[in-house]
């Protein structure tokens, strides 16, 4: 802590704003994981618990009652309203085939259910590739700001250089320190909506085959 002091005090104000860029990517991805954890979390609950009490349900109303209570993140329940609605007026959907009609709205559902579990990736994923350069554009500046103050003051010496050269360093250290909970976040929650997809796809393709199957009877 002692170091980066010095070197806060030391450094411009192209130091000073490489750190505060830092400390506002830090703050944004710890953010950004806390909520996407719970966002994630009620999502796979909603799924695990709102699927089979739909499909105990006596009929599509009773069904979409049902899962009115449990899905809160509501990415269940526009599915199986994109099943039982149909087109309305004279329209180009309207003109389509009946299982056209329903796997595209289906299809729509499905992707603004996806987009919703998927906010805050790009963040992460930018945080991640970017903070480590970041840090190492802090670093080269700082070193190259001591050196410039070191030259000015007369002769180099390695006692000289060393400190300043150590406390640019920081900035690196606090590149990855940024960069690596931002990429195991992104790693983390990824893997857990590819899970919810699958399983969110395996619902819209259900409901398409009943309703289907519905229709051609």
């Amino acid at each position: 802590m002692a170091g980066f002091e010095s070197f806060w005090l030391q450094g411009d104000a192209i130091t000073h704003a490489v750190a505060l860029l830092l400390f506002l990517m830090s703050v944004s991805a710890w953010v950004m994981i806390f909520w996407k954890g719970w966002l994630l979390r009620r999502a796979r609950a909603d799924i695990e618990r709102g699927v089979p009490a739909f499909w105990t349900a006596p009929g599509f109303d009773a069904g979409r009652a049902r899962l009115a209570l449990l899905d809160r993140e509501n990415i269940l329940l526009p599915l199986v309203d994109a099943a039982t609605s149909s087109a309305v007026g004279d329209t180009l959907e309207a003109r389509g085939h009946l299982a056209s009609q329903l796997t595209r709205r289906l299809r729509v559902a499905l992707h603004a259910a996806l987009a919703h579990l998927q906010i805050g990736q790009v963040l992460l994923a930018s945080i991640g590739s970017t903070a480590p350069f970041v840090g190492l554009f802090g670093t080269v500046w700082g070193i190259y700001h001591a050196l410039v103050d070191i030259s000015s003051g007369g002769a180099m010496a390695i006692d000289k250089i060393a400190g300043p050269v150590g406390e640019a360093l920081v900035m690196t250290a606090a590149g990855l320190a940024v960069a690596i909970p931002a990429v195991l976040g992104y790693n983390v929650f990824g893997k857990m909506i590819g899970a919810a997809e699958a399983e969110l796809e395996g619902f819209a393709h259900d409901l398409r085959e009943v309703v289907s199957s519905a229709a051609a009877h």
